[in-house]
């Protein structure tokens, strides 16, 4: 049976740096209408008319039985969340996650966001620290890409950084990391090989070296790790009720060192804390 490999030619990374930058744009577009009033469903056309106007199609559409553009979670909802009538309010923890398919090339990213307000001091500054982590362990991921041998050094840094940042106000204990949901190689397909996992495992993974392109997700909760999936098939809760928090990038390695193909700086920006510099591609 024909297998692709996992690693992609020089030629082929530079074909995924527009859709990188797309999905990027849809995100960045997404972001001021995160606010009191409005509702899922309009993140979701602003998303999609901005991946339209690029060119571009949502491939989260191209995903079997799923109809919208972006996936949207608010608050105990995690990820896989549908855009629909809900209504934002001050304070919800909002993940808003998209892609974008550009002449046969993925991208895929996830940032969160704090519904601004009037809401409870107490409850945004909480939400605010589970953001910072979830994304501060992403870029921990990232960095460790730069230099790793092997994917499963990725997930180790992830955790790490995670258990380094101490309990969750709202748990008592260290912030969940979900289990049975993690990143993955992107390219011709969203969703391509290899797992790559929010967390330490035994199997070292596949080797880093130059043509691997990761899909960088942790998804990170205030209280247990434990989830289940809504009536609608899709949205993934937690169990206790606990937020939750989701960020991604899509990240290429390269001869010269690594690209956060979602950002478009790079990377630079959240690397810099970690003394890590992206390198663009040639």
């Amino acid at each position: 049976m024909f297998r692709r490999s996992i690693y992609k030619t020089p030629a082929q990374l530079r074909s995924m740096l527009e859709p990188g930058l797309i999905t990027a744009a849809a995100l960045d577009a997404v972001a001021p209408l995160v606010r009191p009033g409005v509702s899922t469903i309009e993140l979701d056309a602003e998303a999609n008319r901005v991946i339209v106007e690029r060119g571009a199609e949502s491939n989260f559409q191209l995903v079997r039985g799923y109809h919208h553009t972006i996936c949207v979670s608010v608050n105990e909802e995690v990820v896989h969340g549908i855009p629909g009538s809900r209504v934002l309010e001050a304070g919800d923890i909002v993940s808003v996650d998209g892609g974008a398919q550009f002449e046969g090339w993925n991208g895929d990213s996830a940032r969160t966001f704090i519904v601004p307000g009037g809401a409870d001091a107490a409850l945004v500054a909480r939400r605010q620290e589970l953001s910072r982590v979830t994304e501060g362990s992403m870029w921990a991921g990232i960095a460790a890409m730069a230099s790793a041998s092997h994917i499963g050094e990725i997930g180790a840094a992830i955790q790490d950084y995670i258990e380094a940042q101490g309990v969750s106000e709202v748990s008592g204990r260290p912030y969940g990391i979900l289990r049975e949901y993690v990143g993955h190689g992107i390219g011709r397909k969203m969703h391509e090989p290899p797992s790559v996992f929010n967390y330490r495992t035994p199997d070292p993974g596949a080797e880093i070296k130059p043509g691997l392109v990761l899909a960088i997700e942790p998804m990170v909760t205030a209280g247990g790790e434990e989830t289940f999936v809504e009536d609608d098939d899709w949205t993934v809760s937690t169990i206790d009720g606990s937020d939750g928090s989701h960020w991604e990038h899509s990240v290429a390695v390269h001869a010269d060192g690594i690209w956060v193909l979602t950002a478009a700086d790079g990377g630079a920006a959240g690397l810099a804390a970690f003394g890590v510099v992206p390198t663009p591609l040639a």
